[in-house]
């Protein structure tokens, strides 16, 4: 009889608490400000540097350019830009090197899926992700 009484008292002693669960994915958890999600990449800014691919610690960034079609224009434009988020940790360092901001980091992190082909993000994906940009508009 102790132990029901003992706990009824918890019970009703963690009934006016504030709750600690959310009821994910039906309600959004809000995240940080300072949490690094999923990058968003804007093609346009990119000058092909490739310093994004040569610091990531697990290579999962690769990008092709070409040289600017108009002859009048120096420098490149990017033909290709995918990341593996297979094996990407999000460290943030492919965003700190861009000189041009052209990749930034999200406050976006839902990935699952039941592919690991689907895993792998292009640029045009990359491009689209651009919802809860980390500093920016929201």
């Amino acid at each position: 009889m102790m132990g029901l009484i003992k706990g009824m008292g918890v019970t009703l002693k963690t009934m006016t608490r504030k709750k600690v669960t959310h009821r994910y994915p039906d309600e959004p958890i809000p995240m940080p400000d300072r949490f690094r999600g999923i990058q968003h990449f804007d093609p346009e800014k990119c000058v092909v540097c490739n310093q994004c691919a040569r610091v990531c610690p697990t290579d999962c960034i690769t990008l092709t350019g070409r040289k600017h079609p108009d002859p009048g224009k120096r420098g490149k434009i990017i033909d290709t830009f995918d990341i593996n988020f297979e094996i990407c940790i999000l460290c943030d360092l492919c965003t700190e090197v861009c000189p041009t901001e052209a990749i930034v980091m999200t406050q976006n992190f839902e990935l699952a899926t039941y592919s690991r082909d689907d895993l792998y993000k292009n640029m045009e994906w990359l491009h689209e992700n651009n919802t809860n940009i980390r500093g920016g508009p929201q």
